[in-house]
This record gives C-alpha cells, structure tokens and sequence, in this order.
C-alpha cells in the first residue's frame, strides 16, 4: 500500500512538473493582428466640425492606430478603398429596447411582456440587435424591459461571438416605485411587473437593488424615477446614485413630471431620459451639474403611423411640437444631449437600425446642426457610456468602429440613412458598395 502510495504521488507531482513548463513552439511565432486601411473621400472624426479629406485610417487588430489625409500605408496592410463616402465613428443609442418590439399600429405595450419569455425575446433581441449594427449602431445602453436580465445574457452572447450585434451596455431590470411603470394594473398582473423592474420602497431597499443589479450583470442603472402616479423621494435616489458611482457606473432616470426630474438633477444622476418637463431651474441645474438629456422625441410623420383619428394625430403632432421646443431650449442653455431612440416599435419598412436612426434624424426637425446630432450620436453618448476613452471619435489607440455613408452627413444629416460600410472592433460587418479592388500595399 505504501509503495503504490508513493507511486501515486510521484505521478501525480511529475504531472504537475511538465503542466508547469512551457509548451515547445515548434518554431511557431504569435500571431501579428490583421493590419487594414481604409481610405474614404471625407472623414468626420467627432471631434472637428469639419470633414478630413482624402481620408486614411490605419488598423491594427480591434484598435485604430493612425488617422490623417493622405496618410502612408506600410507594406503588407490591407487597403480597402471605400470611394466617394464619408466615414464616421460607429454611431451609440443610449437609449434602447433590444427584447422588446411592439407593433405600431396594434399599440399593444404589454402583449409581448404576457406572450414571450425571456429566452423568446433574448432571441429577438439577436435579430433587433444585428438589424442595428447594419444601420451603423455598434453600442447601445439597452434600458430595460428585458425580463429577467435578458439583456445581460444577449451582452454576454454577443461578446462571446455567438451571434452578432452592437455592443452592449445592459441595465438589467429598472428600479422603480410601486406599480413599476404600470401602476394601474389589476393585481393578477404583479408577476409581470416583478418580471420587469424591481421595485422599492425606502432607502435600504434603494441600495440593496442597486448592489443586486451589479450582481446580476449591470453596466448601468435605470431608474423610473416616476410611473404617472407614484414619485420616488429624494432620499432613495441619492443612495441609488451614491451606490451606483461607487461603482463608477452611471444612472439613467426615466423622468416625465417637474417633481421627478427635481429629484433625479438634485440626486445627480448621469442622464434625463425623455424629459418632457423640463422647468428652467432644473435647466440651469442640468448645466451645472454637466447631466446629459436623452431626448427620445420621434419625427412629426410617426404620428401618422399609430391611429387613423385626426384628433389623435392632431394631438400626438401637438406634443412633439412642444417636445422640440423644450429640445431648442436645452441646447440653447448649454445641456449636452446624447442620442436616444427608446426605440420599441416595429415600423412598416424599416428595420429596427433604420428606425432607430430615424429618431437620431428627428433632431433636427427641432432646429439641431448637422454636427451636433452627429456628436450626440459619437462623441457625448460615448462620454455618457464613460467609454470615451474607447469609443466616439476616430483617433488613435480607440477601437475601430467605424461607419461609412453616402455624402456628407455635416451637409445633409439624412446621410446617414445611406449606410454602405460598417466595422466593429476592427471587423467588417457590412460592406454594401460596389465591388472594389482590395489591393496588399507590399505589392503595388
């Protein structure tokens, strides 16, 4: 017995030996990343307000490594001459519903919530999310409505190259004050509020949902700091906001009264969603305090799509009229706007990217340049995602997400419906143009 003991254990040590040391080569080297040119007409980088021409950029593996005007291509690099485009950094919805989609014209809310489960909707969320890389949308926020963290696990699929789609940030289930965001409904439909938000009642309860959303994967907290009827107090959203920046993680605060979005600017969060009130001394607040406004507003055309009565459309075009107004507003007090959809319907034609992009093209019915759309689609969402470092501009060392369209959107914003080149960490997602000769700068 005590030989075979010994036996035993100089075996098992003796393979712990040669796990220990390290693997032969066999006259292998590490793999060099791939190395790719891109050469544009024009090139909006985020940052200027004006196009680069004859634009380069040069990319190595996920990550950009040079940009500049007839910039010099090393030998061996991969050239990809995208023609008469401008390129752009890869746009960021800040606001999105990947595992939710409602029909327009049925206007049901909740029927998705009671007929899908969350692993039905997690599968809808691959096809919505592709949809939106291939409109030029390679990170969104998704803000909940995801069922039981959904949303984290399309974020993990997506990551892990199971199936493609814009990068994610998830919030998992929003915290909310009784009711959720249906305080009306009757009592058999409790599951379904607790299926979607968590919600709280004082400030241990505040705190210990936020520590349980990190815990279950958030990148990011969303607050419905009002449902219509019920407030969430001043004292709860301090501690959310106090234990979400403990994390150095963001809150976004779904807001539609004058109390709610008091109470969000003077707790600080990060961000207003909708804001639809939006009272001159919150302004000045919003301004001091640098919180970002995601307006959601749609186009005065997609009143047309919900209800065939006048009065209807007579009043739906009314409220984004005054939407815009307080937009104007906003930007003329020196709030920083980040690009939002709160994109959830399924509109006749256009996939959910197109759609999406619409509601981007929607600024400017409220009087926004060209460039400030842009940059509220780069550069702030990108700061707002506190991914700035990684995200929002073409520059060296940030990751190559890049976008290609036709004209020049610091001209004509409608540019950007006409997508023909889409990159995400380096890789080609789309590339609708003609056919073009890629050419080995080794040997031209």
């Amino acid at each position: 017995m005590f030989h075979r003991s010994r036996r035993l254990l100089t075996t098992v040590l003796g393979t712990l030996l040669l796990w220990s040391l390290p693997l032969p080569s066999w006259g292998l080297e590490p793999e060099t990343p791939p190395r790719m040119a891109l050469r544009a007409a024009r090139l909006f980088d985020g940052k200027r307000d004006k196009v680069l021409p004859d634009a380069v950029v040069l990319i190595e593996g996920s990550r950009i490594q040079a940009v500049g005007t007839g910039l010099s291509i090393p030998a061996g690099t991969r050239v990809v001459d995208l023609g008469d485009v401008t390129l752009l950094p890869g746009l960021i919805d800040s606001h999105s519903h990947l595992l939710l989609e409602v029909d327009a014209e049925s206007g049901d809310a909740l029927g998705p919530f009671f007929q899908q489960s969350t692993a039905e909707r997690a599968l809808l969320g691959a096809k919505l999310g592709r949809e939106m890389l291939e409109a030029g949308v390679t990170t969104v926020r998704d803000l909940g409505n995801s069922g039981l963290n959904g949303d984290v696990a399309l974020r993990n699929a997506i990551q892990r190259g199971w199936v493609q789609g814009p990068r994610i940030l998830a919030s998992t289930r929003a915290l909310a004050p009784q009711g959720g965001q249906f305080p009306t409904l009757p009592p058999p439909a409790q599951p379904l509020i607790e299926q979607e938000y968590v919600t709280i009642s004082g400030v241990e309860e505040s705190r210990r949902a936020v520590r349980q959303a990190f815990a279950d994967g958030a990148d990011c907290i969303k607050v419905i700091v009002d449902n219509g009827h019920n407030v969430l107090s001043l004292e709860e959203m301090k501690v959310i906001v106090e234990e979400a920046h403990r994390q150095t993680r963001p809150v976004a605060a779904h807001t539609t009264l004058d109390e709610s979005i008091r109470v969000a600017v003077q707790a600080g969060v990060d961000s207003i969603e909708h804001g639809y009130s939006l009272p001159d001394d919150v302004v000045t607040a919003m301004v001091r305090k640098r919180i970002f406004l995601v307006p959601t507003d749609g186009p005065l055309d997609v009143c047309d799509a919900f209800d065939a009565k006048a009065v209807v459309k007579e009043r739906c075009r009314k409220n984004l009229t005054k939407a815009q107004a307080r937009l104007r507003r906003a930007v003329a007090a020196g709030i920083r706007v980040a690009a939002g959809s709160d994109m959830y319907l399924k509109l006749p034609g256009l996939t959910r990217g197109q759609a999406s992009v619409k509601w981007f093209l929607a600024y400017a019915e409220a009087g926004l340049k060209p460039v400030d759309i842009l940059r509220a689609a780069t550069l702030n969402a990108a700061e707002l995602l506190r991914m700035q470092d990684q995200l929002g501009s073409v520059e060296p060392n940030k990751l190559a997400d890049l976008v290609a369209v036709e004209g020049d959107p610091l001209k004509d914003i409608h540019a950007l419906k006409q997508v023909r080149f889409v990159m995400k960490d380096g890789q080609v997602i789309l590339d609708a143009g003609a056919p073009r000769k890629r050419v080995d700068a080794a040997t031209r």
